[in-house]
């Protein structure tokens, strides 16, 4: 340091153990301010200069960007709590990419284990995938197969039923579990698909948001019978489903109404929308019932109460 308590840059640089070029990298960026010019036009550093350069080479060890190193000296007595946010978006973002590897890992296996004959077909299926996993494309597939007048809410809570989670540390089979899912969300939609025309078959249904907070009671209704491996049957969980339909049109529930009901129930029903929540059910891997295994219990308790009242 000279006697004026200032530095060179030269002296900066080998007091810090860094090269001049990297003194001069921070200072352009307004990291590490000059002091002052000397007569020739050299750089010169304050007392506070070497301190300041050590911080930032350690915010930068921690792989903080640039523009974050910066954010982070420019809170002066709130570094503390700056360097904390900045820590935990770094968290994050390596997290992220942590994620992101495990499921390029757990594809590679899957690709690699599978039998040769399957590999192509597998890497088609698993390469349209990003890494992570976007749910966005799940979520997109299930409002456009929900009324347009259903509120938010239910749409909201349908939603976290419908798009699962895809798991941070997969196993191959669940990478291939959300690879299948993500292919039926974003499978072409001919004009003849039922998910296509959901407008269409709720035109009768006067209030959506009744039939679906209803068919919820159901589901949660009929939930200890498919935990219990029972047979669809008649009783209050079936009662509950017909009821959330009825009152949605209002309509009253009879005889003619469920036989009626299960028609249309029929002429709705989609394999794939079946298929969907079969490996929704495989990739969450909870013992809960999903909804559409809950809807087909029910589906199947009203076919066997209209068969019965018909004999």
């Amino acid at each position: 340091m000279s006697p004026d308590g200032m530095w060179s840059i030269g002296e900066l640089a080998e007091q810090a153990g860094v090269t001049v070029k990297t003194v001069r990298f921070y200072s352009d960026r307004g990291l590490l301010p000059e002091a002052s010019r000397s007569s020739g036009g050299h750089r010169r550093y304050g007392p506070d200069a070497l301190e300041r350069l050590r911080l930032i080479r350690s915010l930068r060890t921690l792989d903080l960007p640039v523009p974050e190193v910066g954010r982070v000296l420019d809170h002066g007595d709130g570094l503390a709590d700056a360097l904390e946010d900045a820590i935990d978006g770094q968290l994050r973002e390596l997290g992220s990419q942590l994620t992101a590897l495990r499921w390029r890992e757990a594809a590679l296996k899957l690709i690699r284990d599978c039998p040769a004959e399957e590999r192509a077909d597998r890497l088609r299926l698993v390469g349209r995938v990003s890494a992570p996993p976007s749910t966005a494309p799940l979520a997109r597939f299930w409002r456009g197969a929900l009324p347009v007048r259903l509120s938010p809410r239910l749409v909201s809570s349908i939603l976290e039923y419908a798009v699962p989670q895809p798991p941070p540390d997969p196993t191959p089979a669940q990478v291939l579990t959300f690879a299948r899912l993500y292919a039926i969300a974003t499978a072409p939609c001919p004009a003849t698909d039922p998910r296509r025309q959901a407008g269409n078959r709720t035109d009768k249904v006067r209030r959506p948001d009744v039939l679906y907070d209803g068919l919820f009671d159901a589901y949660t209704l009929a939930a200890a019978d498919l935990k219990g491996n029972r047979a669809p049957k008649r009783g209050q969980a079936l009662d509950c489903f017909v009821a959330a339909h009825a009152d949605s049109r209002g309509l009253r529930d009879s005889p003619e109404f469920r036989r009626r009901l299960s028609g249309l129930l029929a002429l709705a029903a989609d394999p794939m929308v079946d298929r969907y929540w079969e490996l929704t059910g495989e990739l969450s891997g909870s013992p809960e019932p999903t909804l559409g295994a809950a809807h087909e219990w029910l589906r199947a308790s009203l076919d066997t109460d209209v068969a019965a009242a018909a004999g």
